[in-house]
């Protein structure tokens, strides 16, 4: 397992939308995914890909750029995937992700994240997940409800199964699971409510899909000054405890095995990381 990272928040902005591109630099999204898939209309497809390429070009990103492509076997497939490669893209999303094969066949040589919106996507997760070079998994819910014909729940009910199967076989891999987008850009209150339930379930950040969304997605997958403070103190009374000789150590009346100290860890990490100073790549 890798060192934890900032996922905390991940913006989808339409390739066909310039303004939107060069206003994403400036969010505070975590990371940004330049859409070129469904929310471009196909009309607009060839203008989006030369928007996301100068975009790219332009650099001065302060957080990794995802480009997501149209899926396999689309007529758009392989000069998305040229344009992302040749123009610097942090790595690729791919849409409706079904076949672990097909993904490996790939061989691209940068991150790949990819799509589980598909019922065969949910059951192929933990071989998808397996591929090396894929970096995450993203739960596309909207399309994974339909076809599982499934009507909307304000707790998601329905597709509590589909999304553990995510995490489950994310993080079985040593890799990131993601949680879905949030529908209704209006409501703060679902939107929080949405974000800690995806923290509950094991994700480790959510996509959005609007900037408002940002703050809520940042604040339900960061860490606390408190968090932090915890974490300092938990490790504390574990190296004094060791530093005693003594095989057990307690923190708060609660006994402190290595899985905690690990969690404690992870926690500084991204408290480090969240309050950093805003620096480029």
């Amino acid at each position: 397992m890798t060192a934890p990272t900032l996922w905390r928040s991940v913006l989808y902005v339409p390739g066909d939308k310039p303004r939107a591109i060069e206003k994403a630099r400036g969010l505070g999204a975590d990371a940004i995914i330049l859409d070129l898939e469904d929310a471009v209309a196909p009309e607009a497809k060839a203008q989006a890909r030369e928007n996301v390429r100068l975009a790219l070009r332009a650099g001065s990103w302060r957080v990794p750029v995802l480009v997501r492509v149209n899926g396999l076997g689309t007529e758009h497939e392989h000069a998305d995937r040229e344009m992302a490669l040749l123009s610097g893209a942090a790595g690729l999303v791919l849409p409706k992700t079904e076949d672990a094969s097909a993904v490996a066949a790939l061989s691209l040589g940068l991150p790949l994240w990819a799509m589980i919106e598909t019922p065969a996507g949910v059951l192929h997760a933990a071989a998808i997940a397996a591929v090396p070079g894929v970096a995450g998994l993203l739960v596309g819910a909207n399309d994974l409800a339909r076809a599982l014909r499934t009507g909307p729940h304000p707790e998601r009910l329905p597709l509590l199964h589909a999304l553990s199967a995510v995490v489950l076989a994310a993080r079985a891999a040593g890799k990131l699971p993601l949680d879905a987008v949030f529908n209704d850009i209006t409501d703060g209150e679902g939107l929080a409510r949405e974000c800690a339930q995806g923290r509950m379930l094991g994700f480790a950040g959510k996509t959005v899909i609007h900037p408002g969304q940002i703050a809520a997605a940042n604040a339900a997958y960061g860490v606390t000054a408190a968090q932090a403070t915890d974490a300092r103190a938990l490790l504390s009374a574990w190296e004094t405890a060791r530093t005693e000789g003594k095989s057990v150590a307690t923190y708060q009346g609660s006994l402190v095995e290595q899985m905690h100290v690990d969690a404690a860890r992870d926690n500084l990490t991204l408290w480090a990381q969240q309050t950093q100073p805003e620096s480029t790549p």
